[in-house]
């Protein structure tokens, strides 16, 4: 299916529903003797999907439903610095005191990234949307069916696109700082993306898709021909969060672009991507809408699991996902000194719940 924000997933979740595979695997068993200590730090939002903390204890977090981008200070006061439905704040990052955060648009065609003068007023420093139409990064990448005859191709419905090329879209949803470089994962462009302290964009890695096996069950609630059983779809590969890694590494998230709920199987992954040559490798697999990634110090990985509805964990070189804490729709997942810091209930409901969270062990 085409690339679509995860921010519109809770409005896009039943486009293929189970149509592909069965049902949605169980989250995987906690480890954990005693469930870490969750603390509010903000509640009331009504869709956060990004948080940051800079290394002086200033948090930031994006209400992307809202159109708001907020500050905490240290002593606790909260300050709106950026402020746009038009063009949301998508995710923000706040590596060794540097802040950045990216803006978006429904048609994917206004991706830019940003960060804050000494006034805190907000100052573009790239234009991402620029790039992609410039280079396109996946044009040669095919989505869709994979090795299919055109004669069964020829029986698919219109409303499962049979096979594609990337096109031009642009929706950078996270950012990560490192030696003065700002890298984006941008979910439109299934790319990561790499700017420099000049604001020139280049192209770090191309995501590659996530290929599903159709079912006979799959096929025929989609209303596929039989033709297709047994056959891959290669969906886009759709980085949603990426952080650097002690290794120097670049950590990121990938959704594949269909529903993000899981009733195609767990098809989520943590990559790894090397940024001097752009090779990307797996950490894990068998993930269900992995949305926010975090690195400690020490190699652990966590990763938010939005629609399983928990954080889980990967210890430093092992690919085995652990259940961390069981929580209610996290988005996002940052590393600090004291443990963690989340957002929850990050999908827009009847009422305002999205809370920023500490996680403490």
């Amino acid at each position: 299916m085409k690339t679509r924000p995860v921010a519109a997933a809770a409005a896009s979740l039943a486009l293929v529903g189970a149509a592909l595979a069965g049902t949605a695997p169980t989250a995987t068993a906690s480890a954990a003797k005693a469930d870490p200590q969750v603390a509010t730090v903000a509640k009331g939002l009504v869709g956060p999907l990004s948080v940051a903390q800079a290394p002086d204890g200033t948090r930031y977090w994006a209400d992307t439903f809202a159109g708001v981008l907020y500050k905490q200070a240290v002593d606790g006061t909260v300050s709106v610095v950026y402020k746009s439905k038009k063009s949301p704040p998508e995710g923000v990052s706040a590596d060794g005191g540097v802040v950045r955060f990216t803006t978006g648009s429904n048609d994917n065609k206004a991706g830019k990234v940003w960060t804050l003068d000494g006034t805190g007023a907000p100052v573009l420093v790239a234009d991402t949307f620029q790039h992609e139409k410039r280079t396109n990064p996946d044009k040669k990448v095919s989505y869709g069916f994979v090795n299919t005859p055109e004669k069964c191709l020829s029986q698919v419905p219109k409303n499962v696109p049979a096979s594609y090329p990337g096109v031009k879209e642009s929706h950078p949803y996270a950012t990560a700082v490192a030696g003065g470089v700002t890298y984006v994962a941008d979910a439109g462009a299934n790319a990561v993306f790499a700017v420099s302290a000049a604001g020139e964009v280049s192209t770090v890695a191309v995501i590659k898709p996530a290929k599903v096996k159709i079912t006979a069950e799959g096929a025929e609630a989609l209303g596929l021909p039989r033709c297709t059983v047994g056959r891959k779809y290669a969906f886009e590969g759709v980085p949603t969060d990426i952080e650097v890694g002690p290794d120097g590494s670049l950590y990121v998230t990938s959704l594949p672009g269909g529903p993000e709920d899981g009733s195609l199987g767990a098809n989520g992954r943590v990559l790894k991507v090397n940024p001097a040559t752009g090779r990307v490798s797996q950490v894990a697999g068998g993930l269900i809408s992995p949305t926010g990634v975090a690195v400690a110090a020490n190699g652990d990985v966590y990763v938010a699991q939005l629609f399983r509805g928990v954080i889980s964990k990967i210890r430093a070189g092992s690919s085995k996902v652990r259940t961390y804490l069981e929580v209610p729709l996290p988005a996002a997942v940052e590393t600090t000194p004291t443990g963690l810091l989340a957002t929850v209930n990050a999908l827009p409901g009847q009422k305002p719940k999205g809370k920023v969270v500490t996680i403490t062990p």
